[in-house]
């Protein structure tokens, strides 16, 4: 499985909005409308990619990060939406951003936050060495097949060093 991570052209935000709000992926984020992602775009400080994979460069989803040039080297993965589900593309597309955000970025902490529903995404990173640093109690509200309520969001983060000892113990590409 070969996923290529591009830098998002503004031809792409229609498809990229499209994605964001499929009913699959809406419950597990907070949808933005299209000049937020514009301005991921254009910002010095973001990081706006297409995801695609194989050999047709198919785009399979899209990813934002923020802080790029944090000077505290707080490097943040704001966004990761992929359209296929339970193929390990998540997995593979996580291992790259951490990656970039060490090696390119040379973030000092790579982190996220996600909501308590999504144990999906949740598993993923704890599995990817990404630990919690804290909730913040029902924080957005959620609305999924008609009930409304509220969801907590789980901050979660890398260290530079937890991702070397990952390195050195063969658990990352690097």
């Amino acid at each position: 499985m070969s996923l290529r991570l591009r830098p998002t052209m503004l031809s792409d935000l229609d498809w990229v909005v499209s994605v964001e709000r499929d009913a699959a992926n809406l419950p597990f984020i907070t949808a933005w409308e299209r000049p937020q992602h514009e301005g991921a775009i254009r910002f010095p400080d973001s990081r706006h990619f297409i995801v695609e994979e194989g050999d047709q460069l198919a785009r399979i989803g899209f990813v934002v990060l923020q802080g790029c040039r944090n000077p505290n080297g707080s490097v943040e993965l704001k966004r990761l939406v992929l359209q296929a589900k339970g193929r390990g593309l998540g997995r593979a597309a996580v291992r790259q951003l951490k990656a970039m955000a060490f090696t390119q970025l040379k973030a000092h902490r790579f982190w996220l936050d996600v909501k308590a529903l999504n144990t999906r995404a949740l598993k993923l990173y704890q599995g990817e060495g990404f630990v919690e640093e804290g909730r913040l109690r029902e924080s957005v509200r959620v609305t999924i097949d008609g009930a409304d309520g509220y969801d907590s969001l789980i901050v979660m983060s890398l260290l530079d060093r937890e991702y070397q000892a990952r390195v050195a113990l063969g658990l990352e590409a690097a």
